[in-house]
């Protein structure tokens, strides 16, 4: 089942179990049970902690298999076969069970470990999905510690049934004590504050209770990495701020064109970016959605961030890095089943969607790459562009032509997301040559038609151009003194990470060359 390489990596891995650890695969007779039983009888012969044994009787989804100590039950399942994307996830678990340490802060382990009350964790997963490893190793690490909080992590494409049953339209999906808990990128600290009442509050105080920072950077992207790195190298008090770090690299699949790395992929740049910021002495603030800028009324007064959740951080100079997001069509129907048939990530939940027919909205890069990768996935890909042609790279488009089951329709205005109520059924639109109106029945529709500044919480302070961006000059300073923007969110031309990075770092020197001036 594993390949040399993988097999030689996982090796040197187990050598760091502490205890024993204990497969127990509950299995039929269908063929990704004996590919399940060939991964573990492969990972069993890799450490002498390692013991691997069936138990059929159980009472649980089959195929699947517990990961737990001997005598135990860690709660931590795997219904599915976690390859791709997930065997990270599988490396992770086996550690963690046997006994080694998590890179997490202590504090939010020890909050995991007081939690009371039982909390039964279920995932569905797709192996392409690049948001679901975070979700699951997240889980899989609060059941390690906790006994009353147990998690399976479900492969949709082999239960498909309860897939259609619960219907999950995008992953991952998380039910809690069988009730939908959330959708989507969710990172440890989030699900801790969902499930511990007394999470915000505690963190509200423990913010409000912070020194003024020198730099404060708000966004934790490629900008407010880069910011945030070389604020720190001037040896000033610096924090950083975000919903989740990596922002929109995130949701990025292939990247091939930051120079000095021919190929990653967006969660590993991520990753790498979080890695180089914790190099340094810098306060990273996880989780945390601004709400309000309070400038200060003189230079050389502190500057003021408030959060949803109700802190106030203070700081001398403060540098906006919050980035962009996806544009929605803003049309009836979007809102409502957003996550049941309306979805932004064709790697992420496109295998939902197996045998069926979807729709994408947009002819750039991004849409067209969407509707090839969906191709190969889904029965039939029908494309709609609202101008009179497509605006993607020219050997994308003879790629996508070369489909026979691609439909192109240019001037196509989407006019509504129809449904039953409970998922998406089509859309409507009107064609924009003679008017007439059109329904087109699909299960799905992934929208592709670009990004929107978050900048909506500066009205009223901050100077922004007709679509949202924040004017700033040569260096990235905004129209008020001590306040910097970079990035995505900007007027800046050309929204790529490379250049999100590099004007991260320009707009950190400027705060810190007017950081030296106010001190003069």
């Amino acid at each position: 089942m594993l390949d040399n390489n993988m097999r030689s990596q996982l090796r040197a891995y187990l050598e760091k179990l502490i205890q024993p650890v204990e497969l127990i695969a509950t299995l039929d007779e269908s063929e990704k049970s004996a590919e399940i039983n060939a991964l573990l009888q492969d990972i069993s012969t890799l450490s002498d902690k390692i013991t691997f044994i069936t138990d059929n009787n159980l009472a649980v989804r089959k195929p699947s298999f517990l990961i737990t100590n001997p005598g135990k039950d860690s709660g931590l399942r795997f219904a599915g076969l976690p390859l791709g994307h997930e065997f990270t996830s599988l490396v992770l678990a086996l550690l963690h069970v046997g006994g080694h340490p998590a890179k997490e802060a202590a504090e939010v382990l020890d909050q995991i470990r007081q939690l009371t009350g039982q909390f039964h964790f279920e995932t569905y997963y797709s192996l392409s999905c690049h948001n679901c490893p975070d979700v699951i190793q997240a889980l899989n690490l609060m059941a390690v510690l906790n006994p009353n909080i147990t998690h399976t992590a479900i492969d949709g494409a082999i239960f498909q049934s309860e897939v259609q049953q619960r219907n999950i339209m995008a992953v991952p999906a998380v039910f809690l004590n069988g009730k939908e808990f959330g959708q989507g990128r969710m990172t440890l600290s989030d699900i801790v504050t969902k499930v511990d009442v007394n999470a915000e509050k505690n963190t509200v105080q423990k913010l409000n209770q912070q020194p003024p920072y020198d730099v404060l950077i708000v966004g934790s992207g490629p900008a407010g990495a880069a910011a945030a790195i070389y604020a720190a190298r001037k040896g000033i008090r610096t924090g950083i701020i975000g919903e989740r770090f990596g922002g929109q690299v995130l949701d990025t699949i292939d990247i091939e064109n930051y120079i000095s790395v021919s190929r990653t992929e967006g969660p590993k740049l991520a990753a790498a970016l979080r890695s180089h910021v914790n190099d340094y002495d810098i306060d990273i603030i996880d989780s945390q959605m601004v709400a309000k800028l309070i400038p200060a009324d003189t230079v050389g007064q502190l500057h003021k961030i408030e959060t949803v959740s109700g802190a106030t951080l203070r700081s001398r100079s403060i540098i906006i890095a919050t980035g962009a997001k996806w544009r929605d069509m803003n049309v009836p129907g979007e809102k409502e089943y957003r996550t049941k048939g309306v979805t932004y990530c064709p790697h992420c939940d496109g295998p939902l969607f197996k045998g069926k027919r979807v729709a994408v909205i947009g002819g750039g890069n991004s849409g067209v790459e969407a509707a090839i990768d969906l191709a190969g996935v889904v029965e039939h890909v029908t494309l709609l562009e609202f101008a009179p042609e497509m605006r993607a790279d020219a050997v994308l488009q003879q790629k996508l032509a070369s489909l026979n089951n691609v439909d192109i329709i240019l001037q196509a205005e989407t006019l509504a997301v129809k449904g039953d109520g409970v998922k998406m059924t089509g859309l409507q639109y009107k064609n924009r040559l003679d008017g007439s109106l059109n329904d087109l029945a699909v299960a799905g529709t992934f929208v592709q038609i670009g990004l929107l500044p978050n900048t909506q919480w500066l009205d009223g302070v901050i100077t922004r151009n007709a679509i949202g961006e924040i004017q700033v000059d040569d260096k990235g300073e905004t129209n008020i003194k001590g306040i910097f923007a970079a990035g995505d969110c900007t007027t800046v031309p050309y929204k790529q990470i490379i250049i999100a990075a590099g004007e991260g770092a320009k707009a950190s020197l400027s705060a810190s060359q007017y950081l030296m001036n106010s001190m003069q």
